[in-house]
């Protein structure tokens, strides 16, 4: 795994930004503030973040309905497992890790509920850069950071508006998608990828409906702002970190988009460097603003992590047999299955 070229660019990315975030720090201060910090403040914080997952377990539920209706008690743990990937594997592999447990505890293909991640993926996107949008006005922003919003929006809503395109236009895209794979690959992949595609097209059914968009919409922007509210009540433990509530939409916004760059497992440096610099932008001492950013990190981090490595120690699970069956699964299933 560690051979990946992509494993090691999310290393050096995150030393970058973790040697950025530390200058100018007085580490006894950063120390001190971590010593006096009230954590029962996390009791709180923890409980939304769940509130959260929560939210994310029902709007899954509801774009994988087309596929199969699944409760959402059987759904809740394959969202731990994905969140808790993320969290300790490179190359965001929890989204694989969920879309194999759902695939072997539910039957839906991997590439159908990959789709299904790929669209959620999109609509969190456009729920931070709408954080950032409505903040903005209000809150001073580095210029580097105002760089990471332009080029993330051109991102997100290209992608949203080619995925809607593809979802409106299913059979024009498996004629052109027929075409590529025709001529572009040997003849002994052709069926494997006309399969992975087709499959994938199928979850993407939840953009046909205008209704169901709303619905996703709607829930993806209840999700980040439970999520805001956790971010709250952490500040509460740092009296010397007291921001208005609509800058924590925008470190929210802001920090969720910067780990979408390739990081380490955890976003480690991703996630911190630009949290830290809005809180500092807004007159919070840089000392205070590192304390609590790492202890908002650890928050986020450490509960659904531990929940989810439950899970996927119930379920009998390792690394390595999950992609070994879903290689398998792409090379035997024949086009059209489900």
């Amino acid at each position: 795994m560690f051979k990946s070229w992509r494993v090691w660019l999310g290393l050096v990315v995150s030393v970058i930004f973790v040697l950025i975030a530390v200058r100018n720090l007085k580490l006894e201060e950063v120390w001190q503030n971590l010593l006096h910090a009230q954590y029962i403040w996390l009791i709180p914080s923890i409980a939304t973040y769940f509130v959260a997952v929560g939210l994310r377990t029902w709007r899954w539920h509801y774009m994988l309905r087309p596929l199969k209706p699944i409760a959402l008690t059987r759904l809740f743990p394959i969202v731990c497992i994905g969140y808790m990937g993320n969290n300790i594997y490179p190359a965001r592999a929890g989204e694989v890790l969920r879309a194999y447990v759902l695939k072997r505890k539910e039957g839906i293909s991997v590439s159908a509920s990959l789709a299904t991640v790929v669209v959620e993926r999109l609509f969190d996107g456009v729920t931070m850069l709408l954080f950032v949008f409505v903040a903005l006005p209000f809150v001073p922003m580095p210029d580097f950071l105002r760089q990471i919003v332009v080029i993330f929006s051109l991102l997100f809503f290209g992608a949203l508006l080619l995925f809607f395109i593809i979802a409106a236009r299913p059979e024009r895209t498996q004629r052109i998608y027929g075409w590529l794979v025709t001529h572009l690959l040997p003849v002994r992949f052709q069926e494997m990828a006309h399969g992975v595609f087709d499959r994938f097209i199928s979850g993407l059914h939840s953009l046909r409906s205008g209704q169901e968009v709303l619905m996703i919409f709607i829930t993806s922007l209840g999700i980040w702002l439970a999520e805001t509210v956790k971010y709250w009540f952490v500040l509460h433990a740092f009296p010397g970190a007291n921001v208005p509530f609509i800058v924590l939409m925008l470190m929210n916004g802001v920090v969720n988009l910067a780990t979408t760059i390739p990081s380490s497992p955890g976003y480690v440096g991703t996630f911190d460097l630009p949290g830290i610099e809005i809180l500092v932008a807004y007159g919070v001492s840089r000392n205070v603003a590192t304390a609590y950013t790492a202890v908002l990190h650890a928050a986020l981090w450490l509960p659904i992590t531990l929940l989810g490595a439950y899970y996927m120690w119930r379920e009998h699970l390792s690394v390595p047999q999950i992609t070994r069956e879903v290689r398998e699964e792409e090379e035997a299933a024949p086009a059209g299955a489900q």
